[in-house]
């Protein structure tokens, strides 16, 4: 049931993406009289679910769930009819109209993507409102990671300001390092102290690289939510609910002190583990796995480890942090685009079954709106790569047309529509044969 759910949410979610997308480049088709011979949901290769003719346009659904398009008389798109091309232009075709109104034609439909995500989050603030964590609200303060403590940063740590501001959402702060070009951190330690800290202008690739893209999170007491059967803690006698208050002898209070002590056993050799128990104190000799670790979770209780604020919203005040949240939305899909173009980033690629895997489990109103945002804005980005067959390709040539008075030829603009046809197949065949590699290999 819950694949059903996700699968249901995700259709959903794209079917509204693509009709949107190609009434974009409809409505302004129809308005300068661009004859369209074509409006699909999905791709009707061979065959349609449903078709219907009205006046010169056939609207349908395909039984492909790759995309859609609309099919726009006289313009060498991903139809290749090469007959239609060959006849003299018509009044009605595409490639009759002034170049500007040909951009317009094609910049429609991102020009609705960008427009629909920022409508939808300017509604998520005002039906759901915003919450966030201060820099006030960690109570424990942040646990680092190894690589981030040789930088200056301590476990504990309290983040003040984020190159020289006050952070909205200080739980944004990995986004920040991640993403955008963060250059100074000023924290204030456990002591008391404050420090600001100097940021490595390539602590993103680094962060890449290693995998770490989440250097902080809240520290959580050393409290045992549940024990795995058959493990070195279980069968030691650990029970679910003991406060790990030592391993060694040496003092131990946060989770992330008692997991980093394991980590450095690498021999494996028995640890003894003392905790507390109904305000008794007693003492475990546990030898870690042959994963090197006991076998035991922690689930923070959220309302200790942190304070979530929540704000509630006009629709007048929702328009503001609704244009910030797509700017931003946008501006870190670009910055994190750049992480395609290593080795790493091809094979992190991911498909339909990555996209549809980020919708919840259980049907759930804000999530579904907020992943539409998402996709919507990274639909209008994608289009508008400059790569022949999508948006931005024909863009490109029909802007070099204004610039130079010069338009490309027919069967350049069928060449480049090839090309452009089989980068976009190649991608396609990537970034799902990964996801079936992960399916198969229990990664995804």
């Amino acid at each position: 049931m819950e694949s059903y759910i996700k699968i249901t949410q995700f259709l959903l979610s794209l079917s509204l993406l693509i009709v949107l997308h190609e009434m974009g480049h409809f409505l302004p088709a129809k308005l300068f009289k661009t004859r369209v011979e074509k409006f699909y949901l999905f791709f009707d290769y061979k065959f349609s679910l449903f078709k219907k003719k009205i006046g010169d346009t056939v609207y349908g659904i395909g039984w492909i769930p790759l995309g859609g398009y609309v099919k726009i008389s006289g313009m060498i798109d991903e139809s290749m009819d090469k007959e239609q091309m060959m006849q003299p232009p018509q009044p009605w075709e595409f490639r009759s109209k002034p170049a500007w109104q040909r951009l317009i034609i094609m910049l429609g439909g991102v020009t609705v993507n960008f427009i629909l995500g920022i409508f939808i989050y300017i509604m998520m603030f005002n039906v759901w409102g915003d919450e966030y964590v201060g820099v006030d609200d960690v109570t424990y303060g942040f646990s680092v990671t190894e690589d981030f403590r040789e930088l200056g940063f301590q476990n504990g740590d309290k983040i003040l300001t984020i190159d020289g501001e006050e952070p909205e959402d200080v739980m944004d702060v990995n986004k920040f390092l991640f993403l955008r070009d963060v250059s100074e951190i000023k924290v204030e330690h456990s002591d008391g102290t404050t420090e600001s800290i100097q940021i490595p202008e390539d602590v993103g690739y680094k962060m890449w690289q290693s995998g770490n893209i989440d250097p902080f999170a809240p520290r959580v007491p050393a409290v045992l939510d549940s024990i795995k059967p058959n493990s070195p803690a279980g069968d030691a006698g650990m029970q679910q609910g003991d406060r790990v208050i030592s391993v060694n002898g040496e003092p131990v209070t946060f989770w992330v002190e008692l997991t980093e002590r394991v980590k450095k056993n690498t021999d494996r050799e028995p640890m003894e583990i003392g905790i507390e128990r109904d305000g008794r104190e007693m003492t475990y000799t546990v030898a870690p796995n042959e994963e090197n670790n006991l076998g035991v979770y922690v689930l923070p209780d959220i309302d200790e480890v942190l304070t979530i604020n929540h704000k509630d919203f006009t629709f007048a005040e929702s328009i503001s942090p609704g244009f910030s949240r797509a700017y931003w939305t946008l501006k870190d899909y670009m910055g994190q685009f750049k992480y395609v173009f290593t080795k790493k980033g091809a094979s992190s690629l991911g498909g339909f079954i990555t996209i549809g895997s980020i919708f919840p489990s259980t049907w759930n109103w804000e999530s579904f709106w907020s992943i539409t945002a998402l996709l919507s804005i990274m639909l209008a980005f994608m289009n508008l790569l400059p790569i022949p067959a999508l948006d931005g390709g024909h863009v490109v040539f029909t802007l070099y047309e204004m610039i130079t008075g010069h338009k490309p030829s027919d069967k350049f603009l069928e060449y480049a529509q090839i090309a452009g046809f089989v980068i976009l197949v190649s991608l396609l065949l990537l970034a799902n044969g990964n996801d079936i590699y992960k399916w198969l290999t229990g990664q995804l």
